[in-house]
């Protein structure tokens, strides 16, 4: 089809205007075409005229313009109808357009109505926010005003108690007067008359203040009245297992196991003593080898070539190792420090091949044989083709094998194959028999899907800067405290603490007081296992203080560690500041939150606290008034106790007896079967009658000296010397004198005092492996022969792997014996370990180890270069500031001279400075690590912009080494987060938890506790913004996390030692039936349980159920505690039937053996109620309800809580069986006890009230519901600021929330009731 431009037009014409009827008017012109074919025809036409002129011409011409016109006509037809299509085409877009323009319009009206209602919403939304800000100023004046009146009060309160104070002094001073007067006057034979005397109060206690009977403790003996403290107990905590140590009709905790409660089972398993030796607990993995002259080639190679790569093993996960060998020679004189180092080892190896000589046999027969706590055990055996073994090696591994389950090698080959054998199979039993970090297969497939490799150490504890090498140092001290069998009496001072429980409050702290080795220690740990063993729900805190300037003593750690463990236990999530100052300051608050939170009594005890370094200003909150639940107990020495604390009411401890002298010397005595002469006896007591000769701690060297000389020496020459030593000091140099003399050469006369002043000048001792690199001369053998002496005779003793003095005499001792000249030798000791911890960071083993003691020694040395090059060895300050040993690092800071912007910059600079020589994708992870430790050290300083620096650097690090969905930058964004939370700065920090969040979720699945922890910070973040229902929806949704998550994983600690336990209990069963062994079943299946293997604990339960009752007879209460456990099983397995058939039969024999009101029968009681509700047989659970009141009245009495919450909960199940009129009197009843109790702002009011209003709505009283409902709603609104920590320091090391509990409280409240 053609267009407008093939018009044809007369060639003369130049050019046709046409008007476009379509293009609104404008003109075109057409150019003219001529066709060739015309051209042709006027070209021949012109011939012709020009030959023929005339007539021819015309006719031609005409001729042709007809030709031309038919042309023309049929052109312009055929334009005509073009010209049709096109216009018609036209016409339909046109109508196209009008359509389309028309849609727009009203798609533009819309939009400028929408427009106009986003405008009058954003006018709203600013009227709401400049109110909001207005209602946030008025908040802020009237929280100005609060502080101001508070601050004012304290004041007040201040002088008050000063005042009071100088009036008791007067008050004593007169009384002081007064006694000197009155003894005045007897001496002079004046009769006084005492109205007092013939009406005596056998109840009052004999504790003193200074002389004088205190008020303070006047009232019943424990048990005789309820105090405020047992009182609070509302009802059996949860709590883990007590192996074994409990009398048989006490359950304890077996019958009511719950995996929902791990760090309160590994809190009891840490507390059992007898149960376990000093080697599950040791920081040292100690492997003693047993060898022939024939495999000691491999012995060698083996000390030599794989020993340190187990050494770099265990330095990895904070553990010591250490190897033990005796050479051939030395194997027949050294018996005593062979079983000994048996005793203490983790491992036992012993390497055969042909023969076994007789001299070993003792050896293997301890250590294989003879081996109660079932510790791992390897048996190399070297094998050769054509050679068999002696009968003597046949034997000893058949007895083995036939009562041990030793592992065995059975080698064929070369010597160092061989040497390379034991090393891989030692390498697998440390860490999965000792160390407990390495999974099994089949563990290791159930958790495959549920953990990922990848995830930050600090998973076990959040963003908490815990220090496990600290709390193990405090539970051996414990330990070593209450090893002692001899109680010396303490029968009378265990009334008096008790009385300390019984007292009503408030009252100031307990002072035990009493002379350097007087035992005050002891008493307080034996009476710290009574406690536990017959208080379960009284909560125990303790610190034993070491020696003054060790990382024991620090004041800021120490109220960190009790907060901590506060916490812990009390089931808080809340924020907490490791700035020293604040946390010194703000501990009497948290001690206040934690106290009202706990169900029961809570007892801090600090033993030797005049040894903190400023003690009395650094423990200002012992002044103030303490909780109504909290009593606190504090040991001073008589000599350094501060003046202000000598007003508190004092338990003295006398001086030990001449019974108690006879018996303590008696006893060391008949341990190496030495006896004394009557006059030998005499001639002790007779010297053992002056205050600093009949101490506990000088007795007990006494006796221990006479002892060991005894067998070898002559007792009365060693009397003779004993009597001439007058003190305990004098009496360690002629201990150590005694032991410089048995040693066979002046060699070991040297290392025997180089080991002890090494020790001395230390920060927190020496390890035995750190011993051997400093002194390559020194044997395995020579230094546990040294070791053993010295432990033996009380001078050193062993904390989390160290060597440190057992008593602060120990130490003054050997500083007079061996550095008399002064400071000159100690700077000589410490220079020397200086060098090897430095040696050390040179080669890159930056171990907790050298970051304690390096920093530490040149603050000694008073070498402040030294100590600024070494905290900018990043990571020695990281190591400190992981552990939690914040003050120490700032101490250290401070004495260099720099202030926190000036540390701060040059931490930044180091970390240029390494950043430059980092490649590689590992040393960008570490890198990453590093800049954001710095991040979150400076956010405790309160530095917050100077903060996001190293921690914004740290994220782009791992984004860009490792992935942006990677873990560890979910780990960044939270850290990043947490200082935006404290900058106030919200919705940048909301942005970052979520992605956080999401990250998470990705990796690690939606129920992994690294969502929860995510969730915790985000429901913290909006409660800050009082966004209440937000954070109350992402709480429940953490706490369904996180108690998911510990049924299928304890903590890292407890699950390795459960494992092991169970382990050890397996070995036991293997003998006859026996009660003993039916009980270690039972323990064995509760363990299991704990681990989630039910099958197992299944198998065991139902064992332990067959043997007791096969001995002890099918009606004895042992078999309900069996059955009582294994319906607990059922009921987790949801097998519903099975349970209530066992629970039946459990409460049967409860009830015909044991009385009404005994504790077992009320938890069968409980249980089968729980489980009656549970499948909806309600007419079944009321009397068991109804039982149970009855129960806790007779136990506690009709008013206390416990009775209360037998209440509630049978009112919850008349309000489900629609008896409201049933239930009212019982919410009423209970509601007037917790008020009693509590008061009137306490939680279970505030649930109690909550389910009265319930109840009052569905009875029709809506105005009565509504008065409860509020009052329910004002006391969870102040519980709600109580816990969520407004009142908290700005300085958190998280930024956020943290839980040392795996799960929150269990104190969860149901809509009607309590569980």
């Amino acid at each position: 089809m053609g267009t407008a431009s093939s018009l044809v037009s007369p060639a003369g014409a130049g050019g046709e205007v046409i008007e476009d009827t379509y293009g609104g008017g404008e003109a075109c012109e057409i150019p003219v075409e001529v066709k060739p074919k015309a051209r042709l025809l006027r070209g021949s036409l012109r011939r012709v005229g020009g030959s023929r002129p005339g007539g021819l011409i015309g006719a031609s011409f005409k001729s042709t313009a007809s030709v031309q016109e038919l042309e023309c006509v049929a052109e312009y037809e055929r334009l005509r109808k073009e010209y049709e299509i096109f216009r018609v085409s036209k016409n339909n877009e046109v109508a196209s357009m009008v359509k389309k323009e028309a849609k727009l319009d009203r798609e533009n009206k819309r939009l400028r109505a929408e427009l106009q209602a986003l405008q009058k919403t954003y006018q709203k939304i600013l009227r709401e926010k400049e109110s909001a800000l207005e209602a946030k100023y008025q908040a802020m004046e009237r929280a100005a005003t609060f502080e101001h009146d508070r601050d004012k009060v304290k004041r007040q309160f201040k002088i008050f108690r000063e005042t009071k104070e100088n009036e008791i002094q007067d008050l004593l001073r007169a009384k002081r007067e007064l006694e000197a007067k009155l003894q005045r006057l007897q001496a002079q034979g004046i009769q006084v008359f005492d109205p007092e005397e013939s009406d005596s109060d056998d109840n009052c206690t004999d504790v003193t203040a200074t002389g004088a009977q205190s008020e303070y403790w006047n009232g019943g003996a424990l048990g005789s009245e309820p105090s405020m403290g047992s009182m609070m107990q509302l009802q059996q905590s949860f709590r883990g297992p007590e192996f074994a140590h409990s009398s048989i009709d006490v359950e304890g905790p077996f019958a009511n196991i719950n995996r929902d409660d791990w760090d309160a089972a590994v809190a009891s398993l840490l507390q059992v003593t007898p149960l376990f030796s000093h080697s599950l607990w040791s920081n040292t993995v100690r492997c003693y080898i047993i060898s022939t002259d024939e495999t000691q080639p491999e012995v060698n190679i083996f000390i030599s070539n794989y020993s340190p790569k187990l050494q770099r093993v265990c330095e990895t996960m904070g553990y010591f190792f250490q190897v033990v060998h005796f050479s051939s020679e030395n194997e027949r004189p050294l018996q005593d420090v062979r079983k000994w180092e048996i005793e203490k080892s983790s491992l036992v190896i012993l390497l055969l091949h042909l023969t076994l000589p007789s001299c070993l046999l003792e050896d293997c027969e301890e250590a294989f044989l003879r081996n109660p706590e079932e510790k791992p055990r390897l048996i190399y055996h070297r094998k050769e083709d054509g050679r068999v073994s002696s009968v003597s090696v046949q034997q000893l591994i058949e007895q083995i094998s036939q009562v041990n389950k030793a592992k065995m090698i059975d080698h064929v080959g070369g010597v160092e194959e061989g040497a390379y054998e034991i090393y891989n199979c030692v390498e697998k039993i440390i860490k999965q028999d000792i160390l407990g970090c390495e999974m099994t297969e089949l563990e290791s497939k159930d958790l495959a899907n549920k953990e990922d490799s990848t995830a930050p150490e600090e998973e076990v504890f959040g963003d908490v800067l815990w220090d496990a090498h600290d709390e193990q140092e405090q539970m051996e001290a414990f330990q070593q405290a209450s090893n002692s069998t001899c109680e010396l009496g303490f029968e009378k001072y265990f009334e008096r603490l008790n009385d300390l429980v019984a007292a009503p409050a408030p009252i100031p702290p307990l002072l035990v007081s009493g002379g350097p080795g007087s035992g005050k220690s002891l008493l307080l740990s034996k009476w710290i296992q009574i406690q536990q063993k017959h208080s379960p729900n009284t909560l125990i805190v303790y610190h034993f203080v070491g020696r003054p300037m060790s990382t024991s003593s620090e004041s800021a750690l120490i109220i960190k560690r009790l907060t901590l463990k506060l916490m812990q236990h009390s089931w808080l999530v809340s924020p907490l500041t490791f700035d020293p100052a604040k946390l010194l300051e703000e501990f009497p608050r948290w001690l206040e939150k934690l106290s009202a939170r706990h169900q029961g009594s809570i007892i801090i005890i600090i033993d030797s606290i005049d040894q903190i370094q400023q003690a009395e200003k650094h423990m200002k909150w012992l002044i103030d008034p303490l909780p109504v639940n909290v009593r606190v107990i504090v040991s001073v020495n008589v000599e350094t106790c501060p003046q202000a604390w000598r007003l508190w009411p004092t338990l003295h401890l006398d001086p030990l007896n001449p019974k108690d002298v006879k018996s303590l010397i008696s006893a060391e005595c008949n341990s190496e079967n030495v006896k004394l002469t009557k006059e030998q006896e005499k001639k002790l007591e007779r010297h053992c009658r002056s205050a600093t000769t009949c101490n506990a701690l000088y007795v007990t060297l006494l006796g221990k000296t006479i002892a060991c000389v005894g067998n070898t020496g002559n007792i009365d020459e060693i009397l003779q010397q004993c009597c001439q030593c007058q003190d305990t000091v004098s009496l360690y140099r002629l201990v150590l004198r005694s032991i410089q003399e048995s040693l066979q050469s002046d060699k070991e006369k040297g290392l025997l005092r180089e080991i002890l002043c090494v020790i001395g000048v230390s920060h927190n001792g020496v390890s035995e492996s750190e011993l051997m690199e400093l002194y390559p001369e020194l044997t395995s053998a020579v230094l546990a022969s040294l070791l053993h002496s010295l432990h033996k005779m009380c001078l050193l003793t062993y904390g989390c792997g160290l060597l440190k003095f057992q008593h602060l005499q120990a130490w003054e001792m050997v500083k007079l014996e061996y550095m008399e000249e002064g400071e000159n030798v100690i700077s000589a000791y410490r220079q020397k370990l200086v060098e090897y911890f430095t040696m050390q960071l040179s080669r890159d083993r930056v171990t907790w180890r050298s970051a304690d003691e390096l920093p530490w020694l040149f603050q000694q040395q008073g070498d402040k270069q030294k100590l600024h090059k070494c905290l900018l060895n990043l990571f020695v300050s990281q190591n400190l500031y992981k552990r939690g040993h914040f003050a120490e690092l700032l101490s250290y800071w401070q004495l260099v001279g720099k202030d926190k912007s000036s540390m701060a910059a040059e931490y930044f600079d180091s970390l240029k400075e390494y950043e430059k020589s980092c490649e590689g994708e590992e040393s960008m992870i570490c890198l990453a690590d590093l800049y954001e430790t710095l991040g979150r050290f400076l956010k405790d300083l309160g530095l917050l912009s100077q903060a996001v620096a190293p921690l914004q650097r740290s994220l782009e690090i791992r984004e860009t080494a490792l992935d942006p969905d990677h873990p560890r930058v979910a780990q960044s964004l939270h850290q990043l987060a947490g200082v935006y939370v404290q900058w106030k700065k919200f919705g940048n920090a909301e942005q970052l938890y979520k992605q956080a969040l999401e990250i998470s979720e990705n990796a690690y699945g939606a129920e992994h506790p690294r969502v929860a922890r995510e969730l915790d910070a985000l429901a913290t973040l909006y409660q800050k913004q009082n966004k209440y229902e937000q954070a109350e929806q992402l709480r429940k949704k953490s706490f369904k996390i996180r108690q998911k998550a510990t049924r299928q994983k304890g903590s890292l600690c407890g699950f390795a030692l459960l494992r092991q336990r169970a382990l050890q209990l397996e070995e036991l069963t293997l003998g006859k039936d026996t009660p003993d062994n039916a009980r270690t079943l039972n323990e064995l299946g509760v363990l299991y349980y704990l681990q989630n293997n039910l099958e197992t604990a299944e198998l065991f339960l139902k064992r332990s159920l067959e043997m007791r009752e096969r001995v002890l007879g099918c009606d004895h209460p042992d078999c309900a505690q069996s059955l009582n456990n294994l319906a607990a099983l059922y009921n987790e397995k949801k097998h519903y039937d099975k349970a209530e058939e066992l629970y039946e039969k459990a409460l049967d024999i409860r009830r015909r053996a044991l009385a009404p009101d005994h504790p077992s029968l009320a938890y069968t009681v409980k249980h089968l109620a729980v489980l009656y509700k549970k499948m909806g047989k309600l007419d079944k659970a009321v009397p068991l309800y109804e039982l149970a009141v009855e129960i806790r009245q007779k136990s506690f009495g009709p008013k206390h809580p416990s009775v209360a919450t037998a209440l509630v909960n049978l009112a919850v199940l008349y309000c489900q069986m629609k008896k409201q009129i049933e239930a009212l009197p019982l919410y009423e009843r209970a509601l007037k006890i917790y008020e009693d109790s509590f008061g009137h702002m306490h939680p279970r009011v505030g649930e109690t009230l909550k389910n009265l209003a319930v109840l009052s709505y569905e009875r029709g009283d809506f105005e009565k519901a509504a008065e409860l409902y509020k009052r329910a709603m004002e006391i969870k609104e102040a519980e709600t600021l109580l816990i969520g920590g407004k009142a908290t320091s700005r300085h958190s090391s998280s930024g956020d929330t943290f839980s040392l509990k795996s799960t929150l409280s269990p104190n969860i409240f149901l809509e009607h009731g309590q569980r």
